[in-house]
């Protein structure tokens, strides 16, 4: 079963509205570009704040305790990879960087080869563990904050094809 709305109007500036609508929906990519833009802008405040989309602040690292610093944050490449883009159909944001999903997601990472692996903790020396378990410091996610800022572009975006319509724009 299929379901179409028609609208017709003799007014001219209802006919421009519609005509904007539709443009919109076959060619959303200025408002996906700005979701994304948003979208990475975001996620780079997070290793500012610290803290996940849901506003909870990371389990400090043994380095940034010991040595100062923040979180995630030591060279700066993780945090400086993020990045966007958009097309007609999708606006995305993310890192290219290997060992994102490791600090997103949380990993424990064992021995292969070796018996131990071996690595140098802050303040303790060196050290050798079979396994060493990396806790989850999620950077990717839409906060609610996130959600209703998209909403309120996409809401802007069409008001302001409306308002161009109505003018007389195109």
């Amino acid at each position: 079963m299929a379901v179409s709305i028609r609208m017709d109007s003799n007014l001219v500036a209802v006919q421009r509205v519609f005509t904007s609508i539709r443009r919109l929906g076959a060619n959303p990519q200025p408002l996906l570009q700005q979701i994304a833009f948003y979208g990475e802008n975001s996620t780079r405040e997070r290793f500012s704040t610290q803290t996940d989309p849901d506003g909870q602040r990371w389990k400090p690292s043994l380095r940034a305790l010991h040595n100062g610093g923040k979180t995630l944050t030591k060279d700066g490449h993780l945090g400086d990879s993020i990045t966007s883009q958009a097309d007609s159909e999708a606006a995305e944001w993310g890192t290219n960087r290997i060992y994102a999903a490791v600090h997103q997601f949380g990993a424990t990472i064992a021995t292969k080869a070796g018996q131990y692996l071996r690595f140098a903790i802050p303040g303790f020396g060196w050290v050798s563990k079979r396994q060493v378990k990396i806790e989850a410091r999620a950077f990717l996610g839409l906060s609610a904050e996130d959600s209703s800022e998209i909403l309120d572009m996409a809401a802007d975006h069409i008001t302001q094809l409306i308002r161009r319509s109505a003018a007389g724009g195109a």
